[in-house]
């Protein structure tokens, strides 16, 4: 009882309140929660302290940067959850603070989106500070070669590399990308390798073009570290995963190269192998395997989960159109970028 009540003093103030809400919707650090509520540093701070120590709030270290999330669980993380429920979304001082934390987001979007668009052409070439692409591929391959892989998904495709690799192991790929820069060069690179079964096109990967339980299998390849909320992407993966179907995520092991936020728009520096696990196992995946690849720099971390084959009709629907269809109005509609 006594969590409660300590989580229930700490969120006792309107402030509090605003931060708790705040920090339901992914991990941002101070700079980000005062630039949304105009206090000073030193007050968000303490107050963020109260919070965290009470159990309803979750503090990430990475490099010079500090993280704050909702805490993932426990008893000071279920009375987090219940007030946030409980804060009316019609409250004005609310709704401001989430339009500000909108701003800020659709700010850094322009920001990687503009990145993206410089280095399209080069994108390989920047990748080999993590050493060798080969071993990664290597290991992505021998997770899905053993299973049927009717519908495959690569998310944030980029460069189309994926789907290269694993074109001879699908019946039908499709890669997603916000970038049209990075579309053009997926669709050269995939023209060139003689890939027929695979496509590409633009989406978001926090809301994918796709019906739920539409691929046997996904990967995410070294997209995380810029995502302004992993969490929110893994959740849309597991939402379009069939039943029995697998997940792979290819990202970095934790580091301290900080120059990598400012010369290439990393969000995060790396993830912990419980991290992730953690959102998987949060959207209904089982964990099977996490392997490090130590490569020229840094190490490349693999995450594989899989979705345990009794359906549900949250995750299916016998009315929802699939994925060779969504394909087929893809391959009509749509010309390259």
């Amino acid at each position: 009882m006594e969590v409660v009540l300590s989580g229930l003093r700490a969120a006792a103030e309107s402030t509090r309140l605003r931060l708790l809400a705040l920090c339901a919707h992914g991990d941002l650090t101070v700079s980000d929660l005062v630039r949304i509520l105009g206090i000073s540093q030193p007050r968000v701070s303490r107050h963020l302290k109260v919070m965290c120590e009470s159990g309803l709030l979750e503090r990430i270290r990475e490099g010079a940067w500090v993280f704050y999330r909702l805490a993932p669980q426990g008893v000071g993380a279920e009375v987090a959850r219940s007030i946030v429920g409980m804060l009316p979304e019609s409250d004005p001082e609310l709704a401001l603070d989430r339009e500000r934390l909108a701003t800020i987001r659709a700010a850094r979007a322009v920001e990687a989106a503009a990145y993206f668009r410089a280095n399209a052409a080069h994108w390989d070439d920047l990748r080999g500070l993590f050493g060798s692409d080969r071993p990664v591929e290597e290991a992505l391959r021998g997770y899905f070669i053993d299973r049927p892989l009717e519908d495959f998904l690569d998310i944030g495709t980029g460069t189309g590399r994926i789907l290269d690799v694993m074109s001879p192991h699908a019946e039908r790929c499709v890669g997603i990308d916000q970038s049209r820069e990075m579309l053009a060069v997926a669709r050269a690179n995939l023209e060139r390798a003689g890939v027929r079964n695979g496509h590409v096109r633009q989406g978001d990967m926090y809301a994918l073009p796709f019906a739920a339980a539409s691929f046997d299998g996904i990967v995410i390849h070294q997209v995380l570290h810029f995502a302004e909320d992993p969490a929110a992407v893994i959740a849309e993966a597991a939402r379009v995963l069939r039943p029995g179907g697998r997940l792979a995520i290819a990202d970095l092991a934790p580091h301290q190269r900080e120059e990598l936020r400012e010369e290439h728009n990393h969000r995060r520096l790396g993830f912990s192998a419980g991290e992730i696990t953690g959102w998987c196992a949060g959207v209904g995946l089982v964990a099977r395997d996490c392997l490090d690849l130590a490569g020229r720099e840094l190490v490349v971390r693999l995450w594989v989960a899989d979705r345990p084959p009794v359906a549900t009709p949250a995750l299916r629907s016998e009315s929802a159109p699939s994925v060779s269809s969504s394909h087929a109005a893809f391959d009509q509609g749509s010309s390259p970028s």
